[in-house]
């Protein structure tokens, strides 16, 4: 696996060269301790990139404990990873997203009202959003459910012969 990429306050901007997603298509399966992008149109399974947010306060670790947080919700500095998973999807083609739980728990719905506020250039480009136990799908799982979202998949082997 690829190193995760850690997003640093301030500058989100530095993820933005981590892979070349122009024109591609993508599965972006996220939660609140990471961001696994995969192109779909490589050819065969690709290795996600990796966007982390950077953690020095350890809200991260106890995510079910809303730890730090005044309101009860989720910190507000995760819009930093928002900006920078936003910015590494600028160009892409269409992008379908992989996230679990429910409301504020699930990370895809909190990033795609991020999007909708703040970066309506890449809206138009996420086209779904599928609720999914993200833990527990290999990286070739992952790319499968694109594949058949994108009508991509390639045809299965008849083994009966």
């Amino acid at each position: 696996m690829n190193q995760p990429q850690p997003v640093e306050p301030g500058n989100p901007e530095r993820v933005a060269d981590l892979i070349d997603v122009v024109g591609h298509y993508l599965v972006v399966a996220i939660d609140f301790h990471e961001s696994r992008i995969y192109l779909l149109d490589g050819g065969g399974v690709t290795r996600p990139e990796k966007i982390v947010p950077l953690d020095p306060r350890g809200y991260h670790a106890h995510l079910h404990t809303k730890a730090g947080t005044v309101r009860g919700w989720y910190d507000p500095d995760d819009v930093e990873v928002w900006r920078s998973l936003a910015s590494q999807l600028q160009g892409a083609a269409a992008v379908l997203l992989l996230g679990h739980g429910n409301g504020k728990a699930n990370a895809s719905h909190q990033f795609i009202a991020y999007v909708e506020k703040h970066d309506r250039e890449l809206a138009p480009a996420i086209l779904g959003d599928l609720r999914v136990d993200v833990d527990d799908l290999t990286d070739a799982q992952i790319v499968r459910l694109g594949q058949e979202f994108f009508d991509m998949a390639p045809p299965r082997s008849d083994r009966t012969a």
